[in-house]
């Protein structure tokens, strides 16, 4: 077991492990650290804890010491700093005709090094606006190029329902997530409407879609002949909040049937479908006009093909 502290540098960002070395940091205590991008101010998220040794990927780096209040006013001092940074940083990308687009300056809390966010299109050659930069703000320039997602993260808004966004607010890693996904959920397949302001899926795509998985084990597939208490019907559509089915009957008529009230058709010889199994009644006809040769096809309805 091994004694860690976990630290964040930004609001919502990755939490990293550091050894407390002997320490007492409650949760909310400013420290400073040493990373691989140089001396580091973060903030106490978790206070120091036990955990396994083999959670830990890489050797854990002491915390230095607690930040003072004088860390602490040139933080913000430097923070105050960041939005004149980005303008004057904007001129120079003109300047030098560049193709991109400047999302956030963020300086180190003893301004030692400044950092420019910045999205793409493509690799952007900016070894000449580093130099420039350089010589403008005297101090380490750092250029990073960033993705849709990321840009959104920095930038924060406001989803489609309404709250803040979950990669800004609360969420520090990015997910995959994929159309299948959309389609597992039953959910619109237009672009604007599962897509999140990033212009990518939304992250909350993948929140639900493992219980969605799950709960239609359960229920028939689409296609599938069952028996309801109006009639034999084939399912035309499935509602996994409701634990229901959209059943067209034999009349052309469709209903709405709780999937506890159906039941799959018996097979000559006394034999059930297995609605649960999603193949229920899948057999074709010997003429190949339909799918089954049970009720349905020996009563000879064609609507329901």
């Amino acid at each position: 077991m091994a004694n860690v502290v976990g630290v964040r540098f930004r609001p919502a960002g990755r939490i990293y492990y550091f050894d407390p070395a002997g320490k007492e940091l409650a949760k909310g205590t400013f420290v400073i650290v040493e990373t691989t991008r140089g001396i580091e101010a973060g903030r106490v998220v978790i206070a120091p804890k036990q955990v396994a040794e083999s959670e830990l990927t890489d050797p854990l780096k002491p915390i230095l010491r607690q930040a003072t209040e004088d860390d602490l006013r040139q933080l913000l001092a430097f923070k105050s700093k960041e939005k004149n940074a980005l303008v004057r940083c904007a001129q120079r990308v003109d300047f030098h005709k560049l193709p991109m687009k400047l999302v956030e300056a963020e300086y180190t809390y003893d301004g030692s090094r400044l950092t420019f966010y910045f999205t793409a299109e493509e690799r952007v050659d900016f070894r000449a606006l580093v130099r420039d930069l350089a010589a403008q703000f005297r101090t380490r320039i750092e250029l990073r190029q960033i993705g849709a997602r990321d840009q959104a993260k920095l930038l924060g808004g406001v989803g489609p329902c309404g709250k803040t966004l979950c990669c800004s607010s609360w969420l520090t890693e990015f997910g995959v997530v994929s159309i299948k996904m959309a389609k597992e959920q039953g959910l619109p397949l237009n672009p604007a409407k599962i897509s999140g302001v990033c212009g990518r899926l939304m992250c909350c795509l993948a929140y639900e879609n493992d219980l969605y998985i799950e709960a239609k084990k359960g229920m028939p597939a689409v296609g599938a002949f069952i028996d309801t208490p109006s009639g034999l019907g084939k399912v035309i559509g499935i509602n996994v909040i409701k634990q229901s089915a959209e059943v067209m009957l034999e009349s052309g008529a469709t209903v709405q049937v709780p999937v506890n009230e159906l039941a799959a058709p018996k097979r000559s010889g006394g034999v059930s479908c297995d609605v649960g199994g999603g193949n229920c009644c899948k057999t074709k006809r010997p003429n190949g006009a339909g799918e089954s040769s049970g009720p349905a096809s020996a009563r000879g309805d064609d609507r329901l093909n």
